[in-house]
């Protein structure tokens, strides 16, 4: 069941860069709030060992040797992440 919420009070630059991202996301403003809310709610803080961790992972599955950084400069030119 969804329940209503009335924001009192919100700082003008609050409200701007809530708006902002609403037209970025195409959302409205209320849908835009709510996404915001979940993301700050559900968010889990991860601390910089496990973050160093996973990381780590991450770069030893990867195949060893097959990337170098003119490689991957142009794969960033290219528009690939």
């Amino acid at each position: 069941m969804a329940t209503t919420l009335t924001l009192k009070n919100i700082p003008d630059e609050v409200y701007l860069r809530l708006k902002a991202s609403a037209r970025l996301h195409r959302r409205s403003l209320n849908s835009e709030a709510i996404v915001c809310l979940e993301a700050a709610l559900h968010s889990t803080r991860v601390g910089v060992d496990e973050r160093l961790a996973r990381v780590r992972a991450l770069r030893g599955a990867l195949p060893s040797g097959q990337f170098n950084p003119q490689d991957i400069e142009t794969m960033r030119q290219e528009g690939r992440p």
